[in-house]
Order: structure tokens, then sequence, then C-alpha cells
């Protein structure tokens, strides 16, 4: 009987270490995509910068002209766009996840266009400008979460994902009401909030960006502790003693992490969409928040330098690339829906 018990415990402890080795190569390869991304975002493109002139300049030495493009235009966007990959990616894979819909992301159910909403009708209505109108986008998107919560009840699915259409909808009409009214000189400035774009941000904003991350990524890994059981279903969940503040909390943060990406670089359509089933297909159908995040920093990066270099004297924002990507993607995933239900 021993000897049996042994041998179950053995295969379980087998079981068990196969997918943790494969997520950690994941995260390990996913690692050095970003760096790679990374690399290639600040060194390449129409004034290239060689390593070693990129440690003096990091260092603080200055080389006319190549220090104003890699610390004032290239470094800023490469790092910006890391840490709002980063943000959109796990918020979004959090959405899916949580409520058990691949078609539950930010951009889907209204979060990220309720932050442009509440930022353009701040810049338009009320004439605010700077880190006020990034504070109004994140009540916008937190407003906007709670709405969809409230109208869908604790019912998750398609009846949440069709009142964050819906509110989604609402925000669009909002949006271009207020841009009926935007002052001629405020124009470009409501159109990143309407696209999405890591350009001309200042280190102030990324510093911020960064701390602000620096306290809800580990609070929301804590708190992903409880994400295998949430997957099963509240019921299960409960049964497992994972209540459903555990879960809302959970919620809570994944919305906190799209809106302070919103709040630094616009909302950058798709990523939260794209990243969380690109990674857990990459993990073997198995939901990782950490290789989400990676993931949507390498789609941001990617996108921000073809933006830039892929097209000749066009320099297109990020949001534009990523949402040209992503609406392909979407109808993919509601075929893909369609004809799986058909064979059930």
């Amino acid at each position: 009987m021993g000897s049996a018990s042994r041998d179950a415990s053995d295969v379980v402890r087998r079981a068990r270490r196969g997918p943790a080795r494969h997520r950690r190569r994941l995260l390990a390869v996913l690692s050095l995509a970003v760096v790679g991304a990374f690399a290639v975002r600040v060194l390449l493109g129409d004034y290239t910068v060689t390593i070693p002139d990129f440690v003096r300049i990091v260092g603080g030495e200055k080389i006319p002209g190549a220090t104003y493009i890699v610390m004032e235009s290239k470094l800023p966007r490469a790092v910006l766009a890391v840490l709002v990959g980063l943000a959109f990616g796990v918020g979004g894979a959090i959405f899916q996840t949580t409520l058990r819909n691949p078609l539950a992301s930010p951009d889907i159910v209204g979060v990220s266009l309720g932050a442009s909403a509440a930022a353009v009708s701040a810049i338009a209505l009320g004439g605010w400008s700077g880190w006020s109108v990034s504070l109004a986008a994140i009540g916008g998107a937190v407003g906007v979460a709670l709405a969809v919560r409230a109208v869908a009840g604790d019912h998750g699915g398609f009846r949440l994902v069709l009142a964050g259409i819906g509110l989604a909808a609402a925000m669009q009409s909002v949006i271009q009401y207020v841009f009926t009214r935007v002052d001629e000189w405020d124009v470009q400035l409501v159109l990143r909030w309407l696209t999405g774009s890591v350009n001309g941000v200042d280190w102030a904003t990324i510093g911020l960006l960064a701390a602000v991350l620096g306290v809800l990524l580990p609070a929301t890994a804590w708190a992903a502790h409880s994400l295998v059981a949430t997957e099963l279903g509240d019921d299960t969940a409960a049964g497992l003693g994972v209540g459903r503040r555990r879960t809302d909390l959970l919620m809570f943060l994944g919305v906190l992490l799209v809106a302070v990406g919103v709040a630094a670089a616009g909302p950058v359509a798709f990523v939260a969409f794209l990243s969380g089933p690109i990674a857990r297909a990459l993990n073997r159908g198995r939901t990782t928040l950490a290789g989400a995040g990676l993931v949507g920093a390498v789609i941001v990066l990617v996108a921000d330098y073809a933006g830039a270099y892929a097209f000749a004297d066009l320099n297109l924002p990020v949001g534009v690339v990523t949402g040209a990507f992503g609406a392909p993607f979407l109808l993919w995933l509601l075929a893909r829906d369609h004809t799986s239900r058909r064979a059930a």
C-alpha cells in the first residue's frame, strides 16, 4: 500500500514538474524576446546607435546628436512601450481568465474607451491638461468597469460582454460628440487619446508609471494565486475556499493596470486582447499572467518600431498598427468560436 502511494505521488509530482519547466522556459524565451525587441527599437532605425555608444550615453557621456536622439526619443519610447505592454497584457489576461471569456478584454467591454472618453471630455470641455487628464482617464476606466459589472450582475460570459459592448458604444458616441467641440489647437492631443501613442512622453510620466506598476504587479501576483480555482467557475472556486472578494480584487487590479496604461499612452488598441490568448497558446493552453505581460511588451515594441519605420515618410502611432492586426484576430476568434459551437 505504501509503495503504491509513493508511486502515485511520483506520478503527480512529475505531472506538475513538466508544465512548470515549460512555463519557466517560455518566460525565459519571452524575456529574451523583449530584450531583443527593446534593443532593435533603441539601436536601429533611421539613426543607428552602436552598443558601446549606447552604454556611454546611458552612463552620462554627451555624444553630439546621438545623446538627444537616444535619451529624448528612442529610449523613452522603448521603456514606455515595455511598461504599457506589461500593464495591458496582464490586465487583459485577468479580464479574459477571471470572466472565462476570450472576448472579455478591456478593448471589447469598453474600459479603454471609458478612459478615452473621460480624457477627451476633460480636455475639450474642461480645459484640463497634464496630470489631471490622466487622472480623469483612470476615473473613466474604473467607472465603466463598475457600470459593466453592475449591469451584468453576478453573470459573466456573454452577458457581461454584451453589457460592455453597449457601454463601449455609448462611450464612442461621447467621444464623437466631444470631438466636434474640441479646439483646433487640441486636436493632436485628443487624437493621442483616441489611438494610443508612446511618442512624446516625458521621463517624469514614465517614472510615475513604473512606480505604480511596481505596486500593482506584485499585488496582482499575490492575488493571482487563486486564479486556477477562479477559472473553474464561481461555485467550484467557492468550494475550494476562494471567495468572491478575492476574484473581485483581482478584477479591480486588472482594471487599474489597464487604466494606468491608458493614462500613460492612450488606448493602444487590442494589446490587452491579443496578449492573453497568445501567451496561453504558447503555454500549452495554461494561463500565465507573466507570459501575457511579456507578450504585450513585445507587441507594443514591435508595433511602435513598425509604425515608425515600416512606411516611408509616414510615422504611424502604435495604436494604429496594433489595431490593424488586432481586428483580424478578433474576427478569427469569433469565427473559431462559431465553428466550435456548430461542431459541438
